[in-house]
């Protein structure tokens, strides 16, 4: 298994709905969303994928999921090549992050999540194998989820 890296920023994509759908996966329902990956062309349904908020306060991760579907164009005008990539995955937690975040940015600046680049400029950065095992077993502490089980 891979994991890697999606952003939100805020102040691009305010994300007004973010609660309702944090509650939606809270209650165990499927949420499957979209969210472009920037270059990256490597995720694979199976693949772990964490969401970190920057730009604004709180910093840090807040969501986790399971690619669906591979990378896949989509018409956008407003991008130089015509077009963005995006993938399909679906949420496994969530919380809002409007107001908090499950690993801070603090947490993320300590050994061995300090090897990693977390102020990545677009989606899709791989997270290197050896901070993967750790912000599992970190996640996994603080979220209550079971470590690194893609769903079937």
């Amino acid at each position: 298994m891979t994991a890697f890296l999606l952003i939100w920023s805020p102040r691009k994509w305010p994300w007004p709905e973010l609660p309702e759908v944090c509650a939606a996966v809270a209650r165990g329902d499927t949420v499957v969303d979209t969210w472009g990956c920037g270059f990256a062309r490597s995720l694979i349904p199976g693949d772990r994928v964490f969401i970190h908020r920057v730009a604004k306060e709180p910093k840090g991760l807040f969501g986790s999921g399971w690619v669906t579907h591979a990378p896949y164009e989509v018409p956008d005008t407003t991008r130089k090549r015509g077009y963005r990539l995006c993938i399909d995955f679906h949420y496994d937690y969530l919380v809002d992050a409007h107001d908090r975040v499950v690993v801070d940015r603090d947490a993320l600046r300590t050994h061995p999540f300090s090897v990693q680049t977390w102020d990545a400029q677009a989606s899709g950065t791989v997270i290197k194998p050896m901070v993967e095992g750790p912000l599992e077993k970190l996640w996994a502490e603080r979220t209550g989820l079971r470590r690194g089980k893609a769903p079937r």
